[in-house]
């Protein structure tokens, strides 16, 4: 692994993959070192890897019961959370566009107390992938809690 000095995970974490253009080759894994630096685990994507995937679970699960936008699914994953997770904006928005991109949210610009917001809902692809995480987060969950339980011995 590189050392990375602070300044340049913050910067770039904050941005997202697609933003840093810093260390635009690396902006990947400097984005996954700030991710680690804000508590934020993520799990059962196709790299398995638990630094990815938790986000994207928590945004495409609060959008499965109600339409929101940016800050309010930050300030959701917060409270729902009771302060375990406070992911940022830096963190939410990447997310949010990538699962556009790919289909799985479509979003629509709303204008809220003279306030214009672009709100986000699940689309049946989504559907899809929020249970595809699920799954995955219920298998890697079961297997944390039978390490967690200490009862099994290598032989």
């Amino acid at each position: 692994m590189r050392y990375w000095p602070k300044a340049d995970i913050a910067h770039c974490g904050q941005r997202g993959a697609q933003g840093c253009e810093t260390h635009p080759s690396q902006a990947q894994e400097v984005q996954s070192l700030y991710l680690g630096t804000q508590g934020i685990v993520t799990v059962g994507n196709e790299n398995n890897s638990l630094s990815a995937g938790v986000p994207e679970l928590m945004i495409l699960r609060l959008l499965q019961d109600q339409e929101m936008y940016g800050y309010e699914i930050v300030q959701a994953i917060a409270l729902r959370t009771g302060q375990a997770v406070t992911p940022g904006e830096g963190v939410v928005y990447p997310v949010l566009h990538g699962l556009e991109k790919d289909g799985a949210l479509k979003s629509r610009r709303r204008t809220v107390n003279g306030r214009s917001r672009v709100y986000y809902t699940l689309t049946a692809k989504g559907a899809k992938r929020l249970n595809h995480l699920v799954t995955n987060w219920n298998t890697l969950h079961a297997a944390v809690q039978a390490i967690m339980a200490g009862s099994a011995r290598a032989v």
